[in-house]
């Protein structure tokens, strides 16, 4: 099940939906009808684990692949690059937008 939601789009955020970092997070990719800060050939896909019955499994798995036990979780293409500090600071280098 992680693996295909990681799959699923090109940007992936595993988030909640009270959390601030993760607010941070989903504006910069431009979810929520924020506007986007870099540009992506399709939407984020946001899985708010705080409103799945299976978010709690989920979070311990994307413990067990990343080591990783706080969200957001963010996937870009498949590849786990982090949390908000480290996509804030991916995008802050112009990093970020090389990896679309």
């Amino acid at each position: 099940l992680v693996e295909e939601l990681i799959a699923s789009a090109e940007v992936v955020i595993f988030s909640k939906s009270y959390c601030p970092h993760c607010a941070k997070t989903k504006a910069l990719f431009g979810a929520n009808g924020n506007t986007a800060k870099v540009t992506l050939e399709t939407p984020p896909h946001v899985i708010e684990l705080d409103h799945s019955r299976d978010g709690p499994a989920i979070q311990a798995c994307l413990l067990r692949m990343t080591g990783q036990r706080t969200v957001p979780s963010v996937w870009i293409k498949g590849q786990h690059v982090g949390g908000n500090s480290d996509v804030q600071a991916l995008a802050e280098s112009g990093k970020l937008q090389k990896m679309l």
